[in-house]
């Protein structure tokens, strides 16, 4: 049985990444007394552990750092991708108030970012669409400012050695190593950023770490308490009405009063295999994800047992995987380099290699959005490359002319042959078969003109590509052996489903009623994305946007909405 109410506060928000941090922030600066439960020993979330990105178009960034954008074509974009899946109304709050959050963050906390140049939407070519692209990156951010709360930031997926950060802008240059000249002068920044750091003893951090390391400084400027290891077991309710939850403390379970509102943000079910194995289709699991380990569905949960509706929950933000033995790699830049291909156990390929990763998993699973019943028609898929692509790109962190390493190829996850046919024999795949489909893929690199799958048709597919590759940035033949087959799963950065939530981010009942006193934001609600992804960015941009709005309406309904938050 819990043990009496232990504390009351105005606000209790659950997680501690992008969502639960813009909602915190907000709530703390209208004047409302606010804590964050978390439930793992570290704060930041899966957003600590990603690429950092921010896509929120028209805001103050973009307007003073990038090409004129046009809220309208913002709008004709978004709305032309996501389709009939998303009501218009959450697409419209999104476009309408994303500057407005940003603008909010960037001052009430010491957050910095910057234009990622020519990082294209992810579907540049759709109405609206940009191929100089709407995202933003954090700017590295040295990581003492953060005191003792540095020791319990979550760590990254992939750990780099100490101060060695890579901007998004940098490592698209990076990764095709000496083959122009920008791949040695980002190679010269990042050494002297590391040099400088070093001199000034530094911490560096990059990406989502650098973006949840500024929002920390400001939630902590705020007076926002956090709570850590400290994991949400239940909702508690009062006349129809969310009052507080119930959370684990040392052990005890306690009951936490919220006098105006509870807004859940922490995450999605990565890691939770049976709902996994519920709602989402096989092949699938929670050992491919690169989502924060403690992220298992509890806010989800908890908001369905009092009656809350769904959607969403067999969608994912999905990308083509890489299962190492220390861990997944999501493959990003390896599936765009020429002289490589990916194919599934018939030997076939089935996709533009260069898709945006949501929709190349989709097509693993033999649909457009990864619906339907049945398992996936193109998983394990594998993507094959020869010697002469490892002797000229950066592969998942390997600089090029560089051994793979043994365990790669001692597990199987990467096999090499001196021939096709060999490498067919070991990847358990017909070798006449994957010989052929090779042999046409040749020919369309020779012409510049991917027939089956338009592969280098979109900006976009060139971002990743090799712009000196003639005549094609994304098509090169694979003729130099040894070759070499990685195995490739579907992966993700965390689920997509949640909480179904309106345009203020209250949550909803399955009959659409509003559950007072109840929000949801960033995975643990359903996406304003829909299937699709509308580029780098789009689950964090969301996340800080409606985690935002949340707190807000729960500080006009305080009676505690200052000006500056005005719409």
């Amino acid at each position: 049985m819990p043990s009496e109410p232990a504390k009351t506060f105005d606000v209790i928000v659950v997680g501690s990444g992008a969502a639960g941090m813009s909602a915190a922030i907000t709530a703390a600066r209208h004047g409302l007394n606010t804590v964050i439960v978390e439930k793992s020993r570290y704060w930041g979330g899966s957003s600590s552990r990603s690429g950092g990105g921010v896509w929120i178009p028209g805001n103050s960034v973009l307007r003073r750092e990038a090409p004129a954008d046009t809220p309208d074509a913002a709008r004709e974009y978004v709305r032309s991708i996501v389709g009939t899946d998303v009501d218009p109304a959450l697409i419209d709050q999104y476009l309408n108030r994303g500057s407005e959050a940003l603008d909010f963050i960037l001052e009430n906390t010491p957050l910095r970012l910057e234009w990622v140049r020519d990082y294209s939407d992810y579907y540049p070519e759709a109405p609206g669409g940009r191929s100089t692209g709407r995202s933003c990156e954090p700017k590295p951010f040295d990581g003492n400012k953060l005191g003792a709360d540095l020791a319990t930031l979550h760590p990254p997926y992939n750990k780099n050695p100490m101060n060695v950060v890579i901007k998004q802008a940098e490592y698209r240059w990076l990764s095709t190593g000496l083959r122009h000249w920008r791949g040695p002068v980002k190679a010269s920044r990042v050494a002297a950023r590391l040099l400088l750091a070093r001199i000034r003893r530094q911490r560096l951090l990059g990406f989502g770490a650098s973006l949840m390391g500024q929002m920390m400084l400001g939630l902590r400027a705020a007076g926002v308490r956090l709570e850590l290891g400290t994991p949400l077991v239940g909702l508690v309710t009062a006349e129809d009405r969310v009052t507080g939850v119930r959370v684990e403390v040392d052990g005890e379970s306690q009951i936490w009063h919220a006098e105006h509102g509870v807004v859940l943000a922490c995450g999605g079910f990565d890691h939770n295999a049976e709902m996994r194995q519920q709602y989402q289709r096989a092949p699938i699991g929670s050992d491919w994800t690169t989502g924060a380990a403690t992220n298992t569905g509890d806010g989800i949960n908890a908001a369905l047992e009092i009656g809350a509706g769904i959607g969403f929950m067999e969608d994912a933000w999905w990308g083509p995987t890489i299962p190492f033995p220390r861990g997944p790699w999501f493959a990003l830049s390896e599936r765009s380099l020429p002289r490589s291909i990916i194919v599934n156990e018939r030997a076939e390929r089935f996709m533009n290699e260069s898709l945006p990763y949501v929709e190349a998993v989709h097509r693993m699973y033999g649909g457009e959005n990864g619906q339907g019943e049945g398992p996936g028609e193109n998983i394990p898929a594998w993507l094959v490359f020869d010697q002469k692509y490892l002797n000229r790109y950066m592969f998942c962190a390997v600089p090029p002319r560089s051994p793979l390493p043994k365990s790669w190829l001692e597990s199987g996850t990467v096999v090499r042959a001196s021939t096709i046919e060999e490498l067919a024999a070991k990847m358990g795949v017909p070798g006449d078969r994957l010989a052929a489909t090779i042999a046409r893929f040749n020919g369309f690199a020779r012409s510049g003109t991917d027939a089956d799958f338009g592969r280098g048709t979109s900006s976009y597919d060139h971002y990743y590509g090799d712009i000196t590759n003639k005549p094609n940035p994304s098509l090169g033949e694979i003729t130099d052996g040894p070759f070499y087959a990685a195995k490739m799963v579907p992966g993700d950065l965390g689920t997509k489903g949640g909480v179904t939530i309106d345009s203020s981010g209250r949550a909803l009942r399955t009959d659409g009623s509003v559950i007072e006193g109840l929000y949801a934001a960033g995975n643990t609600s359903t996406p304003v994305m829909g299937h699709t992804y509308a580029g780098p960015g789009a689950t964090i941009g969301p996340a800080m946007v409606f985690g935002y709005l949340a707190s807000l309406d729960i500080a006009e309904r305080a009676g505690r909405r200052s000006a500056v938050a005005a719409r």
